[in-house]
């Protein structure tokens, strides 16, 4: 689409079978961060690998904004629904770029809470840096999953961290239903050349006007 930024695609991937060399619980992990893990769920896997691709973002390619997206926890249907991705970000501009890259490009997006100051106990271990899993269940789970995930850049890293979880819209019944690539060209579109997709991105522009607001929302009305 003829980006105009420096843009990379890191795909975490990672086999689950079985076999001598698996993750047991109790184990304990070094990831490529460097901060140690603590193995409490075998099934909290997926985040193990995401947190290598985000540092590996961060140390290697020096990316300045980095965002995560993943199937990664069944909660997410729960917090924000089946057509609703939950995204989770240091930063607000950016959370409401999402959202409304969302409703422009029909790959809708809802904030979780970012509040690793009360949350990332939850990974409190007494051997290692953090557990991978959460002590809690009840206590917002898949924002603390993406917090796993930003702990390996660091809470105090100065770039954009966003972490988006499409668990849920991903599927319809047993179908796919392409969830994402809309959302990605449609919230990175201001640094395309793509004259649609600089239409449709909500960075770089000065948002809709009052009137705008108005004749869309009496549309909306008159859909109702």
């Amino acid at each position: 689409q003829g980006f105009k930024d420096n843009l990379h695609a890191v795909f975490c991937l990672a086999e689950n079978a079985v076999g001598p060399r698996a993750t047991r619980p109790d184990d304990i992990h070094v990831l490529y961060s460097g901060k140690t893990v603590e193995i409490n769920n075998t099934d909290a896997e997926g985040r193990l690998i995401l947190a290598d691709g985000v540092a590996y973002a961060c140390k290697d390619l020096g990316a300045d904004i980095i965002l995560d997206m993943a199937t990664l926890t069944g909660a997410q249907g729960i917090a924000t629904g089946k057509y609703h991705a939950a995204v989770l970000t240091n930063n607000e501009e950016w959370e409401k770029a999402c959202v409304k890259a969302g409703r422009n490009c029909g790959d809708l997006v809802h904030p979780l809470v970012y509040c690793p100051e009360l949350h990332f106990s939850e990974f409190t271990s007494a051997v290692a840096d953090m557990k991978n899993s959460v002590a809690d269940r009840d206590n917002t789970p898949s924002s603390c999953a993406g917090l796993f995930i930003a702990s390996h850049i660091g809470f105090d890293w100065p770039g954009v961290w966003v972490h988006i979880d499409i668990a849920a819209p991903v599927h319809a019944g047993e179908r796919a239903t392409g969830y994402g690539v809309a959302l990605l060209l449609s919230l990175f579109g201001g640094a395309s050349e793509d004259p649609l997709l600089n239409m449709v991105s909500p960075l770089g522009c000065d948002g809709d006007s009052p009137a705008e607001d108005m004749e869309r929302d009496s549309k909306r009305r008159r859909l109702v």
